[in-house]
C-alpha cells in the first residue's frame, strides 16, 4: 500500500507489537513500525549502526555477524528493514534462541552518544511547499508576484555543499556576515539578526545514479535509503543581501541540525 511517497508494508501494521517493553507505550517516538537507523557509541565501544526501538538502541554488529540480516544497498534496504522488524516483534519465533544475542546489544539511549549516520557533501533543496515559496519570494520581490511561474510545473530547487550538518543538541553560533541597512550606501559586518528555523524532510539517496542518463519517478523512489527530519536554521538578513543575482553563499550554508534518520519506508 502507498500513501504519498511513503511505500507502506507489513512493518507499518498498527497491531504489531515488540518484545521491547517500552516500545509499546502509547506516545513512543520509537514503537516498532518506525525503527529509525543511527550511528551511536557507548563508553565501552566505538561508534557503530544501531537503530532506536523504545528508549533503548539496538546495535546491528552483532546480529548481521551471525546472518540474521544482511546490509546492502538497492532492493536489499526493505528487506533489511522487515528483517529488523521481525526480530523486534513479541511473537518472533526466533525470540527464545536469540534473546542472549538481543539483549548483548540493546543499549539504554541514556546511556549512548549519538553521532551522524553519514557526513552530508552536498544536498538538493527544493521549495515543496507553496506557503514558504511564496514568503520567501515576498523578501525579493513584489508580493503579487512572489512566485515564480515556473514552480506550478517542475520541482523548483537548488544544489549546494554542506559540511555544517550535525547531531541534535550541538551548539550553534549565530553567523557573521554582510547586510545593508536601509538606507545606508553601503554594507556593514555583523552578526546576524533574523535567523529562524524550518523544520524539512529529508531524502537520504542510497544508491548511486548514472552520469547523464535519466531516472524515472520509480527509479528515484527506490534509490530512496531514508527519510530524515531536520531544523534548517535560516539567515534572512544575510541572505537577502548576498542572494542576488546567484543565490544565497554563506546564509545559504550554516544549515541544519539532523534529528533522526529513517529507515526504508518511514518518515
Amino acid at each position: 500500500m502507498r500513501r504519498g511517497f511513503i511505500v507502506a508494508d507489513r512493518t507499518h501494521n498498527p497491531r504489531r507489537k515488540s518484545w521491547v517493553v517500552d516500545a509499546n507505550a502509547a506516545g513512543s517516538d520509537f514503537p516498532i513500525q518506525n525503527l529509525p537507523f543511527g550511528v551511536f557509541s557507548t563508553a565501552e565501544s566505538s561508534p557503530r549502526v544501531g537503530i532506536a526501538i523504545g528508549g533503548s538502541i539496538l546495535g546491528l554488529a552483532l546480529i548481521e555477524e551471525k546472518g540474521l540480516i544482511a546490509v546492502a544497498g538497492g532492493p536489499v534496504f526493505t528487506r533489511m528493514r522487515g528483517g529488523l522488524s521481525d526480530l523486534q516483534e513479541a511473537s518472533d519465533p526466533r525470540r527464545r534462541d536469540g534473546a542472549e544475542l538481543r539483549r548483548r546489544s540493546l543499549v539504554p539511549m541514556n546511556k549512548a552518544r549519538l553521532h551522524l549516520l553519514f557526513y552530508v557533501r552536498s544536498f538538493t533543496d527544493f521549495y515543496a511547499s507553496r506557503e514558504h515559496a511564496t514568503n520567501v519570494g515576498t523578501m525579493f520581490r513584489d508580493p503579487k508576484h512572489a512566485l515564480m511561474p515556473n514552480w506550478l510545473h517542475l520541482p523548483v530547487g537548488y544544489n549546494g555543499r554542506a559540511s555544517t550538518v550535525v547531531v541534535s543538541g550541538t551548539d550553534v553560533r549565530r553567523p557573521l556576515g554582510q547586510t545593508k541597512p536601509p538606507g545606508s550606501d553601503v554594507p556593514v559586518l555583523g552578526l546576524c539578526r533574523k535567523l529562524d528555523i524550518e523544520l524539512e524532510l529529508g531524502a537520504i539517496v542510497g544508491t548511486p545514479s548514472r552520469m547523464g542518463w535519466p531516472i524515472t519517478t520509480a527509479e528515484a523512489e527506490a534509490m530512496i535509503f531514508g527519510y530524515v527530519l531536520l531544523n534548517d536554521w535560516s539567515v534572512r538578513d544575510i541572505q537577502t543581501w548576498e542572494y542576488q543575482p546567484l543565490g544565497p553563499f554563506v546564509s545559504a550554508y550554516f544549515t541544519a541540525q539532523a534529528t533522526r534518520a529513517a529507515g526504508r519506508g518511514v518518515a
